[in-house]
């Protein structure tokens, strides 16, 4: 079976004028070629779209049924140069974003927020992974964009500062130290219980406080990767854990927070990383839009 566009637009033309000649005219053709085209599409198809004489033209019940889907052939048609045009230049198209689920409190929303405004067109896939899995899903292009922890290969990757906050000392409600009139200081902790990050799963996170607090090891009674399970060990009196500002959004009971004398004000960052070479063209729109962005 094969029919071309113009034979659908001829029909479209004679079914709504009912009349060949008016149709002809609107498509600028004479009556005969119009005629033609209208036959060799029956051909094609093998049934009769039109009932026609002397004096009247009306579509058949198969012509009605095949004018519906010729209509959306023609606008599926017609739409695809704009569509084709419009994902070349990356204001349409899909992203797939890989995030940590720390980087969801008070972040993702406002910069999927932002895309949604400016780029309508374009649609964001989310993947929740801890910074490796984004790294090796980004460098087998099964990522075009991460929301990741410092450190990356620059011979790979591009990266930009997004976010940073500081680190706290979630504590159980009432405990001693939210009565500090200052800063935690590691000498504080020299008794207590921690809740550390896992060195395999949360390394960012383990090197970081390793580096800015300097603890006792044996101190450590729960390792975990999840900043949200943390805050529920804290919650049922675990111990005490190091979290990052955002985490205070969580709400989660009975967790009171503490603030931590650090050598950087607020150490904990949060980074844009791509591949320095993608063949995803929304990519640059959507980098575009948040360069503009301050979070």
């Amino acid at each position: 079976m094969t029919y071309t566009l113009d034979q659908l637009r001829g029909l479209v033309a004679v079914a709504e004028e009912l009349h060949f000649g008016r149709a002809a005219a609107r498509l600028r053709m004479t009556q005969p070629p119009l005629s033609r085209q209208i036959q060799k599409l029956e051909a094609a198809i093998g049934v009769h779209l039109l009932d026609r004489d002397n004096r009247r033209v009306a579509l058949t019940p198969a012509g009605e049924a095949f004018l519906r889907e010729a209509r959306r052939i023609l606008a599926i048609a017609e739409a695809a140069p704009g569509l084709a045009q419009r994902i070349s230049s990356g204001t349409r198209g899909l992203v797939r974003v890989g995030f940590t689920a720390a980087s969801t409190f008070g972040i993702l929303g406002r910069l999927l927020n932002e895309l949604e405004r400016r780029l309508p067109e374009v649609r964001v896939e989310l993947f929740e992974m801890v910074t490796r899995e984004q790294v090796a899903a980004l460098a087998a292009e099964d990522l075009d964009l991460g929301l990741a922890r410092p450190p990356f290969d620059p011979d790979l990757f591009d990266s930009r500062l997004l976010h940073r906050e500081a680190l706290l000392l979630a504590v159980p409600e009432g405990h001693r130290l939210t009565g500090l009139d200052r800063p935690a200081a590691p000498g504080d902790l020299a008794t207590e219980p921690l809740i550390f990050h896992s060195q395999q799963r949360a390394r960012y996170f383990y090197d970081l406080v390793v580096s800015m607090v300097p603890l006792a090891q044996e101190r450590v009674v729960q390792s975990v990767s999840q900043i949200l399970t943390m805050l529920w060990l804290v919650s049922a009196g675990r111990g005490l854990a190091f979290v990052p500002a955002s985490a205070t959004l969580l709400g989660i009971p009975g967790v009171a927070f503490v603030p931590l004398a650090t050598p950087i004000r607020e150490p904990v960052e949060l980074h844009l990383l791509w591949p320095r070479r993608s063949p995803n063209p929304a990519l640059a729109k959507v980098l575009n839009v948040l360069d503009a962005l301050t979070v």
